[in-house]
């Protein structure tokens, strides 16, 4: 026989609306990270980190980068430069890494291989008074 009260029709009703008001609630902290980000891309300029304070509120954009070798055109560009150990199947960026730092590779020799892209992070956080 199956243990029915781990779950009850009140815990489903109690589930459905949390997640619809978890919906709404992440709908609405979109909203206002869009209206913190245009300030800081108007104030700073894209993709820039900044910070303000407002009272007792702080509110900080957070930039992250990362880089990833465009798997083609580096594949070509390896295979240009007799260096297949570096390729398995695709770019192996640690073996690259390391190839740059042994000076087998230069960051020349992988131009236009290289794919950048960043992301914006808000944090906001009340100060202590």
């Amino acid at each position: 026989m199956e243990d029915t009260s781990l779950i009850t029709r009140d815990k489903l009703m109690q589930y459905v609306e949390l997640s619809r008001k978890k919906k709404e609630v992440e709908k609405q902290l979109d909203a206002l990270k869009k209206d913190f980000n245009k300030y800081f891309d108007h104030v700073v300029g894209k993709h820039s980190k900044g910070e303000m304070t407002i009272s007792d509120y702080k509110v900080q954009r957070q930039v992250r980068t990362t880089e990833k070798f465009d798997r083609e055109i580096t594949v070509n560009r390896l295979e240009e430069l007799n260096l297949k150990d570096l390729i398995q199947k695709k770019p192996d960026e640690e073996k690259i890494k390391s190839a740059l730092n042994l000076g087998l590779l230069k960051e020349n020799d992988l131009e236009g291989c290289v794919i950048t892209s960043s992301s914006q992070a808000i944090y906001v956080k009340q100060l202590d008074s």
